[in-house]
Order: C-alpha cells, then sequence, then structure tokens
C-alpha cells in the first residue's frame, strides 16, 4: 500500500503557501481589488449607457428629410453659425457648430475620422455622446492608426463603424493588379475610401469631418456649414478655423488620443504606401502622394 506525503507547506498552511513567512493575498487585503472592482464597474456603467443609446436609436421612427428640406437648413446654419464672413471674429465656435447640428439632426450625425486623432470625436462627442464615428478601413493603414483607432472604441463615448471597401486588397489586386496605389492612386482612392464613405453616408443627414483651412490651399476657403451635393447631405466643418496648435493645445488640455506618427513627422496620416514624413517648412500634407499630382484622396473634393 502506497503512502500519500503532504508537503511540509501544506501542513502548516492550509493555503499552501510557504512557511517561510509570505503573506497571504485574500479579498480582504488585496490592494487592487478596490482598483479592479471600479474598473469593472466603469466598464459595466459604460456598456449599459452605450446600449441605452443603441436601443433608443433603433426605436427612432424619424426617416431620413428630403435634400430640399436639408437644403434649407444649410442655409439656416450658415445664416446663424457664418458671422460677417469666413474666418471674421464672430464666426461661430467649434463648441457651437456641433451644439447646432445636435439640436437640429440629433442622432443622424456621422463623424468622418482617419485616426490621426480623436479630437473631433471628442468635440462632437462631448455634446452627443455614442455618436458614429466612421472609420475608412482601407487596408492599408499604418499600425499605429489601427492602435489609435482601438484605442479611441476603447476609451471614448463613441460608436465606431469600420467602413469597408467592396474589395479587401487582395481582391483588389487579383482584379486590378498588385499595389494598384502605386500606378492609380485616384483609383485606388476612389475604390477604397470614396466608394464605401459615400455609400455608407447615405444612412444620415449630416457628416462631421476635421477639415481645417490651414491644412492645405485647397482647404482655404472650408465653411463651417455646407451642402454636399456629391454625397447628397450636409456637411459640417467645426475645427474649420482652428490651427494645428489649437489642435494639439485642446489634445493637451483634455488628455485626447493623438496617433504617435504626429510626433514622428507626419503632421497629415493616410495610407502607409502613400504617406511620407514631412520635412520643418513644408506643407503639412506635403507627405501625401509626395511627387504626385495629387493632394486630395477625393473625399472633400
Amino acid at each position: 500500500m502506497s503512502a500519500t506525503t503532504t508537503p511540509p507547506g501544506d501542513r502548516t498552511h492550509p493555503t499552501g503557501a510557504a512557511s517561510s513567512g509570505t503573506p497571504v493575498t485574500t479579498p480582504g487585503n488585496d490592494p487592487l481589488a478596490a482598483l479592479r472592482a471600479a474598473a469593472k464597474a466603469r466598464t459595466e456603467a459604460r456598456a449599459a449607457s452605450q446600449a441605452a443609446h443603441a436601443a433608443r436609436r433603433a426605436a427612432s421612427t424619424r426617416p431620413k428629410r428630403s435634400a430640399d428640406e436639408l437644403r434649407a437648413i444649410v442655409e439656416r446654419g450658415q445664416a446663424e453659425l457664418h458671422g460677417s464672413g469666413l474666418g471674421a471674429t464672430d464666426e461661430a465656435t467649434a463648441e457651437q457648430v456641433v451644439a447646432w447640428a445636435v439640436r437640429e439632426f440629433g442622432d443622424s450625425i456621422a463623424v468622418a475620422c482617419s485616426m490621426a486623432d480623436a479630437v473631433l470625436p471628442h468635440v462632437v462627442a462631448q455634446q452627443a455622446p455614442w455618436v458614429d464615428v466612421l472609420f475608412l478601413e482601407t487596408g492599408y493603414h499604418f499600425p499605429e492608426t489601427s492602435g489609435t483607432r482601438d484605442a479611441v472604441e476603447q476609451q471614448m463615448e463613441v460608436t465606431i463603424v469600420d467602413v469597408l471597401p467592396r474589395l479587401t486588397v487582395a481582391q483588389q489586386d487579383e482584379a486590378h493588379g498588385k499595389d494598384l496605389w502605386s500606378r492609380d492612386p485616384a483609383a485606388c482612392c476612389a475604390m477604397r475610401k470614396v466608394e464605401p464613405l459615400t455609400r455608407t453616408l447615405g444612412g444620415y443627414e449630416v457628416w462631421v469631418t476635421g477639415v481645417r483651412r490651414d491644412e492645405a490651399p485647397t482647404r482655404t476657403s472650408t465653411p463651417l456649414v455646407t451642402w454636399d451635393e456629391k454625397n447628397g447631405l450636409v456637411k459640417i466643418n467645426p475645427l474649420a478655423a482652428w490651427s494645428f496648435d489649437d489642435l494639439l493645445g485642446y489634445a493637451a488640455d483634455h488628455q485626447v488620443i493623438l496617433n504617435p506618427l504626429l510626433n514622428d513627422g507626419y503632421p497629415s496620416i493616410g495610407c502607409a504606401p502613400c504617406t511620407r514624413r514631412v520635412a520643418p517648412g513644408e506643407d503639412p500634407r506635403a507627405g501625401r502622394w509626395a511627387g504626385l499630382d495629387k493632394t486630395e484622396c477625393g473625399l472633400h473634393a
């Protein structure tokens, strides 16, 4: 008959701790227990808030208004927000533009975000929690951009909507040849950005962009509110009057997530194959499609 030997530590300490005097961690004396409990409570409250918002939206039966009705809203918005002219001191602030949009459109708002930073989603979510944030998942993003997208989803009160092209990168390579972006970047942008966004915007009355007038010569006349004829809905640009320093200042003041590439020479971030670092003094968008006669992807053209 064999004997079972009980280790000495188990004889003197029912919990199995060694007899060397090492303290045993129990729920009652775990210094991290309160932190874990608080984190769990925050996660549960966040999930409940998002679920309640989704249920309220699902119960809404208001149909999308006609183009004529939306154009009339644009005219009222321009009169209310543009002040005495583009860039005038009485032009509405970003917060005032968002407040107007929430009053006029309720939940029918989409925020477009490239995940160069999370400033625009933060500005909008302060007055429209769980607003839809559209992320164009082109399949060509920097890892830092994808990481920023994930951090925004986890930490902010927004609803990330991944907008997908009809073809995967592999399918596009098979249909149009490998690396279409290197031969015809306009066609690549059209398939992986413009068409998917247009298709998705059909479910909203207004989309919000982070376009700023200081970004490029093509954007100097960007209005706060306009009618987007191509996509058939209202378009607002709350940050139009901001500078890059304004954006960074807001991010610092509110601890908003930034793509780490912003601090690595990329003031404008697009798809990895078509974006390079920008030298000091260069136009902020000089790194986009460098060497080509192309300055816009087509979303804002």
